[in-house]
């Protein structure tokens, strides 16, 4: 992978701890115990677990399967990172905190001091958000990443919401497209409950960015305007189970990838597509869940191998919030196996149970 440079052999953009070399002892799984939002109890007052990304980690050790040396540790976006993508204006309002109560939807943050609030709810957005610049840049080193945390689809350059305070996913795209030679083509498939429009705002008359997005159209946000930049619509009714759910994901995710030849593909696998999850509104079982991952993530794979450069220049960038930990094994087990025989992993999907999920 080259750096884009000037005449001279300098990079030609902003210094960024996010671009820095990985051990090739470290898989390219991103994650910081930073990650998790803990305040005094106010997170619970949000429907889903902001402790979740460290459970996860911790079933990933106890199984043996990672370990603190062999996975990469996220490194918080600093402000001259985020104003790739975000305006100045909109950062400044994040200094307000009945802005940040506003976009993660925790009412009681208006009371608190801002510093806290940036401290407590913002750095661990902020570290999330770098987290999914690094496995951009790892995904087309390994030909495969992931970020435990982020897809923050809601947000985009000037404007957050739903829980969603900075554009992860399009910083991510951004980053490869300024900084990395090759890259000039990404593909998001976003198969969260729901709707995408953050990412889609930023790339809505982008040519260079083909979006797939698949969702509960019932439910939030709604965003008729960020629609058109989705290339490939797929609009779900609440309950959607799992026969209909995966013949749509085979179709469309193969569809999109088809269409395009993309250099990157960002796929946000979101979970709340889980039967019982309080915000989605769809009935997909956990077998379901992973059915799909292995659908995209072999998609990918055979796309890859038909490029004109191997896959492993290319890549594919898994983001999203977590599931229950045992399908996180599957997921992970999945993505390093995509070159051979995918795993289905279905005697842990059988033993996972329903969660909260953003």
């Amino acid at each position: 992978m080259s750096v884009k440079e000037d005449n001279e052999g300098k990079s030609i953009f902003h210094h960024t701890d996010l671009y820095g070399s990985i051990p090739p002892t470290c898989l390219p799984i991103v994650y910081h115990p930073d990650y998790n939002i803990t305040f005094m109890g106010l997170e619970k007052l949000h429907p889903f677990d902001s402790g979740k990304w460290g459970k996860v980690i911790r079933f990933l050790k106890e199984e043996q399967f990672i370990t603190d040396e062999n996975i990469v540790e996220a490194r918080e976006a600093s402000e001259e990172d985020l104003l790739v993508v975000h305006t100045k204006r909109y950062l400044g309002s994040l200094k307000w905190s009945f802005v940040v109560a506003t976009i993660t939807e925790i009412p009681p943050l208006v009371i608190l001091p801002n510093c806290l609030v940036q401290q407590r709810v913002l750095r661990p957005l902020r570290t999330q958000t770098g987290g999914t610049i690094m496995a951009g840049k790892l995904a087309v080193e390994r030909g495969w990443a992931i970020n435990v945390g982020g897809g923050f689809h809601h947000c985009s350059g000037d404007k957050g919401g739903g829980f969603c305070a900075y554009a992860d996913i399009t910083l991510a795209i951004k980053f490869l497209f300024e900084r990395v030679e090759g890259i000039s083509r990404a593909t998001i498939i976003d198969l969260d409950a729901h709707q995408g429009n953050g990412h889609e705002r930023d790339f809505l008359g982008d040519t260079r960015v083909f979006i797939m997005d698949m969702y509960n159209h019932n439910i939030y946000p709604g965003d008729r305007h960020a629609k058109r930049a989705i290339k490939r619509k797929v609009e779900l009714d609440w309950g959607t189970e799992d026969s209909e759910y995966l013949q749509k994901v085979e179709l469309h995710s193969e569809g999109a990838l088809n269409e395009v030849r993309p250099d990157i593909i960002v796929y946000n696998a979101g979970t709340d597509i889980l039967d019982g999850d309080p915000l989605g509104g769809l009935s997909i079982s956990p077998q379901g869940i992973v059915k799909r991952d292995e659908i995209v993530f072999r998609a990918a794979k055979q796309r890859g191998s038909d490029w004109s450069h191997s896959y492993g220049e290319g890549g594919i960038v898994t983001t999203g919030d977590p599931l229950d930990p045992k399908l996180w094994f599957c997921r992970i087990s999945t993505h390093r196996c995509v070159r051979t025989e995918v795993v289905t992993c279905q005697s842990a999907a059988n033993n996972a149970a329903p969660t909260s999920h953003m």
